[in-house]
């Protein structure tokens, strides 16, 4: 969401001491001062809110008379950026034992909260959530508290205390946690149901009880709690005024020196057949187009490395876009040799990874380089290299300049806030991309992982 936040006020007053909320988010950044929101309301400047403070814990917050009043979950922070959590607030404050009035869910277990500050509100206490006041998603409204992640099947019960079994269930064969896409609960006079299966803030409910747009850009993404996409991984970042926002999909910001530095994915693989896209988004126009994209040996994705440029490492692939060379790793520094075209502003470069049959191969919009053929198999025709097996590799990516900006598209259909232009054909039916996906190949997703 980064700056995105959606706003809603009912028209009259539901119930105030009884209700659920229950969403799943992907968190994209970690340790943010001072907080960022999930949701809440503010009734004559006091909030009720739903948030994770910058230490990553999470906390309900409730204003009495200008007293704050905070549960944190105890001992937990929440720091993972690839995975999807499932929060479930059920409050009920006509219960006579106070530690019933709140609870929360994280992916289907009651979490044990911690009064941090004056702590569970008393019987039959009415905050503002519920009352005819703007209401909030992603942000705390008149602040800039924003949510910088993704929310999907986001729930409102007005009037009943849920668990978090109305909106999820244990998997009988893995043991996670997973999604229900079909719940039966009573919402209730205020109570809704949005950004089901996508962007949409229309009520999905029996109720009309629809969301706007309060700022930002509602972005939708394929990437959802039940099949989970590929991101640049925030905490392999070596200098912490790199910019990654849109999912973390996205690199921009300038940093205090000009160096290569690395990035890394947040998922990898060790066998299939994967695809994603890279675009340059903004580059350096007095020495141009030191970018490059490739893959690193998860084993040697180390933090201390991430200020120089990925193939120095030993099982690591790149396609730089400078000299549009290839690029491989001994441990110490790179083996450089003619490979194809040079990519710059704009272009898109297509990585098509071959780990059942050891190769790799790269386009520039849509042509592959070097007569590559990506469905040769085992013959490995026009492939840039042929990578070590029985390794698990990760998508990496490199730039010098602060101001060379880019975006990676693992299959969200999406580059930053821009969709493809025109969506190429993927027999897999996983992931949406600018270009033909190769038959045979599919997003790096867990469900790609999986096919």
């Amino acid at each position: 969401m980064a700056s995105t936040y959606l706003t809603r006020t009912p028209s009259s007053a539901g119930n105030r001491r009884t209700w659920t909320w229950s969403a799943w988010i992907k968190k994209s950044t970690i340790a943010v001062s001072p907080a960022v929101t999930l949701f809440g309301a503010k009734d004559g400047g006091y909030p009720e809110i739903l948030y994770f403070a910058s230490d990553d814990t999470l906390v309900w917050q409730h204003d009495i008379s200008g007293s704050d009043y905070l549960l944190t979950i105890s001992n937990k922070v929440f720091r993972d950026t690839n995975a999807w959590y499932h929060i479930v607030l059920t409050k009920d404050t006509t219960q006579s034992t106070e530690a019933n009035r709140v609870k929360i869910y994280i992916n289907g277990e009651q979490q044990t909260l911690t009064e941090s500050q004056l702590g569970f509100p008393g019987q039959n206490y009415e905050g503002a959530v519920n009352n005819n006041v703007t209401h909030t998603i992603g942000n705390w409204e008149g602040n800039s508290y924003y949510f910088d992640g993704s929310m999907s099947h986001i729930h409102f019960i007005d009037g009943t205390a849920y668990d978090a079994s109305a909106f999820g269930e244990t998997d009988a064969t893995t043991g996670e946690w997973k999604i229900k896409t079909d719940v039966s609960v009573t919402y209730g006079t205020n109570g809704f149901f949005i950004l089901k299966d996508g962007n949409s803030v229309t009520d999905a409910s029996p109720n009309t009880n629809n969301f706007t747009v309060g700022g930002g850009t509602l972005t939708k993404t394929e990437d959802c709690p039940s099949n989970v996409f590929c991101t640049i991984n925030p905490l392999t970042l070596s200098v912490s005024n790199i910019n990654l926002n849109t999912g973390n999909l996205r690199k921009t910001n300038t940093p205090t020196s000009n160096s290569w530095r690395s990035f890394y994915g947040t998922l990898g693989a060790s066998s299939g057949k994967y695809y994603w896209e890279f675009k340059v988004d903004q580059i350096e126009s007095s020495d141009p187009n030191n970018i490059m994209v490739g893959i690193i040996d998860a084993e040697k994705m180390k933090h201390e490395s991430n200020n120089d440029y990925f193939t120095k490492q030993l099982y690591a692939y790149g396609y730089h876009a400078q000299a549009g060379n290839k690029m491989t790793g001994n441990g110490s520094s790179s083996v450089s040799s003619s490979y194809g075209a040079v990519y710059t502003a704009n272009d898109i470069v297509g990585i098509a990874m071959d780990l059942d049959n050891s190769k790799i191969y790269f386009h520039k919009n849509g042509t592959y380089q070097n007569s590559g053929d990506p469905t040769s198999g085992s013959t490995g025709t026009g492939s840039a290299f042929t990578i070590q097996s029985g390794i698990t590799y990760l998508p990496a990516f490199a730039q010098y300049y602060g101001n060379e900006h880019f975006s990676i598209n693992m299959g969200n259909g999406y580059f930053g806030t821009t969709a493809v232009s025109s969506a190429g054909t993927n027999a897999s039916g996983n992931g949406i991309f600018e270009y033909d996906v190769p038959t045979g190949y599919t997003a790096l997703s867990t469900k790609g992982l999986n096919l």
